[in-house]
């Protein structure tokens, strides 16, 4: 049956899944590839089926916020596909982690409403344990460093006040991002594996928040092509999958 809102059919996608939060960033991923066709294009969603080093892959975006990154993985359930790789962009919420850096997320708060339609808040929003490792392992064999470590997914983007971003930083939570905790939830409930790896695109406790006015010169030398570095080691780490 042809899935309502990515348009694909079973078939019509691998077994493995990138997805970005943006659109635009699935063409970008795409061009790290051998290969590439586009499969389908609505609304916030669009799929590419492509090829990395010998390795079939699909590639979807999934829209901003938990409730689109939830019918991404559920329609991509229902096509066959078995495991889905978040690759993303993340505020950061501990001094020290700069732009550019990386983040692999151990777990996900559930600073969100969409997971509490399918479980309690109590169940934990984790990655699977072989593409979490799949992902460090590839850092790790591109000479990449990587955190490690629990993030928060959080729904409003506008609502991130000091005093949200303090508890978050004391309770020790790298970043936050706003799609890991449904793509986790998901995945595990329907019995796929699933992980992420985001880029660091502002640290909120520092105050270089996303969209606030940072001369590119004063941005680490990491952060220039911080989501190319992203995208390969996602790539790699698929190949590993």
């Amino acid at each position: 049956m042809t899935q309502p809102h990515l348009l694909v059919d079973e078939g019509d996608v691998t077994d493995l899944a990138l997805v970005p939060g943006d659109p635009g960033r699935v063409d970008r991923i795409a061009g790290h590839c051998e290969s590439a066709e586009t499969v389908a294009e609505n609304r916030e969603y669009k799929v590419v089926n492509a090829t990395y080093e010998g390795r079939e892959l699909t590639i979807c975006s999934t829209g901003i916020g938990c409730p689109s990154a939830a019918i991404a993985v559920e329609e991509l359930a229902a096509v066959g596909v078995e495991t889905v790789l978040r690759v993303g962009t993340t505020g950061a919420l501990q001094r020290g982690v700069e732009i550019g850096d990386m983040i692999v997320a151990t777990g996900a708060a559930k600073n969100e409403g969409t997971t509490r339609r399918y479980e309690d808040v109590e169940y934990p929003a984790v990655p699977d344990y072989e593409v979490l490792s799949a992902l460090v392992d590839a850092a790790g064999d591109r000479g990449e460093d990587v955190h490690v470590g629990p993030i928060a997914s959080d729904d409003a983007y506008y609502a991130e006040t000091d005093e949200y971003v303090e508890d978050w930083e004391a309770a020790g939570l790298l970043s936050v991002e706003m799609e890991a905790a449904a793509i986790f939830t998901l995945a595990r409930r329907k019995g796929l594996r699933a992980g992420a790896i985001c880029t660091v695109d502002g640290n909120l406790v520092e105050g270089t928040q996303k969209g606030t006015d940072t001369e590119d010169d004063e941005l680490p030398e990491k952060a220039k092509n911080n989501v190319a570095r992203a995208i390969d080691i996602s790539l790699a780490a698929a190949t590993k999958l």
